[in-house]
Order: C-alpha cells, then structure tokens, then sequence
C-alpha cells in the first residue's frame, strides 16, 4: 500500500492516447493518460469507462450529443454506447475501468494499446 501522487505520474511520460496504470483494486485498472487531437469512434461491449479530468479539458462526442468535461468533473460512458474523446489542447485525464478493457474497444487500429504499461 502507498499513496500515489498524480502530478508525479503524469509527468513521467508525454505521448498521447497510451494509457498507463497507476493502481488496480477489485479487477479494475486506474489509469492515467493524455489526450490531444480526435481519438476514433467506438464502443465497449461490456465495460463502462469512467472519465476524470485531472488538468485541461476535452469534449466526450457521442452520436446524439457532445459533452464538455472540465478540470475536476468526470463523467461515465455505459457500455455499449458508442463515444470518441476530443481534445484540442491537451489534457490529462484519469481512467477507471475493468483491466480487460482495451482503449479502443470495437475499433481496434493503430492506436489501440493492448497492453498499458505499469507507471
């Protein structure tokens, strides 16, 4: 058991959209990344995502709707729902999801990470 500091971890990587673990407790990963950019559309068929912003912030486009998440407020993508994060300046957000979630859920691609590394 030890505390961890967020600053400190975020400030031991730069790329963007490779999300990387911080704790883990009861099958989840918390997990911190940053984004820059559009990442692509897709979903999760059987995981919810949690969302916080840790510094900046992004907009979560879903197919009705855009929502804007700013420093501090965190919001919840159910699964199944399809979404893509969009960040026009960076931004650091903090991840809680179940380990076996891959970042790119139904997509796949170049930007998927199948295995985040430890920070």
């Amino acid at each position: 058991m030890q505390k961890i500091n967020l600053a400190e971890k975020l400030s031991t990587f730069t790329a963007h959209w490779s999300p990387k673990i911080i704790a883990e407790l009861n099958g989840q990963h918390v997990k911190l990344v940053k984004f820059r950019g559009e990442f692509v559309w897709h979903h999760h068929e059987n995981e919810d995502e949690l969302f916080l912003v840790v510094r900046g912030s992004f907009r979560m486009e879903l197919r009705d709707r855009v929502v804007e998440i700013h420093e501090g407020e965190l919001f919840v993508v159910p699964r199944g729902v399809e979404h893509r994060p969009v960040a026009d300046a960076e931004v650091s957000v903090l991840l809680f999801e179940p380990a076996s979630t891959v970042n790119t859920g139904s997509a796949g691609g170049t930007r998927t990470v199948a295995r985040p590394d430890w920070i």
